[in-house]
């Protein structure tokens, strides 16, 4: 069972007053911890009181046939949904089923005034698909809310409401923030409106939240925190005991469990302030796939007195990165000059460059450090994709080297025409159709040169992992074949 905030600010006290057991008398003591519960008890009630009234409490009434974005695999977003699902379908004349019209839906969250304007933050998944917004304050006034801009990336949404000498909240240093600081929540859980809980930060820099398979883009950076954070809550304030802003409520990890993510303030002061100034968010992209070496499953090379870095999974089909030298597999150790060792670290020195402004990535590959400079692009509302060019005939096939069966590629490189049941390829994650273009960094030309530095570098790694650069469906990605599988 999971201690109460109450069960540890007893124990505070508990651990005070061991520390005087040879000072004053019982009654000393006991007023001296009465003492310490009373001043405890007042400085959270002053915090409350301090930030509730720049708390409001959304309801987006939404499209009956709106559907849900992807939220996180494993996780759940911040809903509180209501669907009439008790009436059965009617039969109508000619025997013909029909059914009333689904009543609109109803997603309540929760947010907070950043300008005295009325110009709130809350989660785009809140408000997103939403006909009507409705926001109410706590002092019992309500308005009808229009939406400024939002960022899906994020998950960020600033509204406006036509009032004028609200208040507003105080935002905190989250880059500041440690692990271990106690931090409250304010928001709507389960309809109990302005309710009020305590943790610990738990946790800073949280992500890949979604996980592996995700095909959606988010930019993360979550505070860990384990303050009861329910259905509701989503879009409302985390923040210190100063009453300071530190983070936004988003992501639980099932009801009551103990784990919550949370936006923090410096993201949110960023996009909101590109929001408010154009109405969208402008990033610069390269147009790759990464993660932190060691994370995956695939082992890479790691460079010689490096311990941290980041390694480039997926070159995305057109991207500005398709037309630089930067290949998958290589391992990107700086980003003009800054050390990265983390994809988050990689994609924050990405965002600080101007759209259009090369970048220059120090890379190891093949054993060797290179410099690789890498034009940008803004970052498109959606990702191209190509097909993969068409598979030769079966009688066109020139090699066959553990399970794979090649054929020439235009205008180099090897297709794999077949992948042998039980082999050892059969057992990577290669697909019919790749177009295998280097083999452990080197380049191949044809399925015979291709097949060949395969079973070379095979012989050389001791029949262990061989890293194979491959094409597919026009984006760029690496593979590692183990002979021995």
């Amino acid at each position: 069972m999971r201690p109460t905030f109450a069960t540890f600010l007893v124990l505070v006290v508990l651990a005070s007053q061991a520390g005087r057991a040879d000072e004053g008398t019982k009654a000393e003591k006991g007023a001296a911890a009465l003492s310490l519960l009373k001043t405890l008890d007042e400085g959270f009630v002053q915090v409350f009181e301090k930030v509730a009234p720049s708390v409001v409490v959304i309801e987006a009434t939404k499209r009956a046939d709106a559907e849900d974005g992807e939220g996180p695999k494993g996780l759940e977003f911040f809903f509180d949904e209501r669907k009439d699902t008790t009436k059965p379908p009617n039969q109508g004349e000619g025997g013909q089923s029909w059914t009333l019209p689904a009543p609109p839906r109803r997603s309540e969250g929760s947010g907070f005034i950043i300008r005295a304007d009325g110009v709130i933050l809350t989660n785009h998944h809140v408000v997103a698909d939403a006909e009507k917004i409705r926001v109410r304050l706590k002092d019992g006034r309500a308005f009808t809310a229009k939406m400024v801009g939002a960022d899906d990336k994020t998950d960020i949404a600033v509204l406006r409401i036509e009032a004028k000498d609200l208040p507003t909240v105080e935002m905190g240093d989250s880059a500041a923030l440690r692990v271990g600081q106690l931090v409250c929540a304010i928001g709507t859980p389960f309809n109990q409106d302005y309710s009020f809980t305590v943790g610990w930060v738990s946790g800073k820099g949280r992500t890949n939240l979604l996980g592996p398979t995700s095909t959606t883009i988010l930019y993360e950076d979550y505070i860990q925190t384990d303050a009861f954070i329910n259905p509701g809550n989503s879009g409302g304030p985390l923040f210190d005991v100063e009453g300071k802003i530190v983070g936004m409520n988003t992501l639980i990890n099932g009801v009551g469990r103990g784990l919550a993510f949370a936006i923090p303030a410096a993201m949110l002061a960023d996009v909101s302030a590109q929001l408010l100034a154009n109405g969208k968010v402008q990033r610069a992209w390269l147009g790759i796939r990464i993660e932190t070496l060691d994370e995956g499953s695939r082992p890479r090379e790691r460079p010689p007195g490096v311990e941290k870095a980041v390694i480039v999974e997926t070159i995305e089909a057109n991207a500005p990165a398709s037309k630089s030298d930067l290949r998958p597999a290589d391992v990107i150790t700086e980003v003009d000059g800054m050390p990265v060792g983390t994809a988050r670290e990689l994609q924050r020195e990405i965002l600080k460059a101007k759209i259009g402004q090369p970048v220059q990535l120090t890379v190891w590959r093949g054993g060797s450090a290179r410099k690789i400079a890498v034009p940008t692009a803004e970052l498109p509302a959606t990702i191209t994709k190509l097909a993969s060019p068409p598979a030769k005939k079966p009688g066109d096939v020139r090699a066959a080297v553990f399970g794979l069966k090649l054929h020439d590629a235009q205008p180099a490189g090897a297709q794999i025409a077949e992948i042998a049941p039980g082999s050892a390829a059969s057992k990577s994650e290669l697909l019919v159709g790749d177009v295998i273009t280097e083999v452990a960094t080197k380049p191949v030309g044809d399925a015979a040169e291709c097949g060949a530095a395969i079973a070379a570098a095979a012989e050389g790694k001791g029949g262990k992992n061989v890293a194979l650069n491959i094409e597919r469906h026009g984006k760029r990605s690496y593979v590692v074949l183990n002979p021995k599988k």
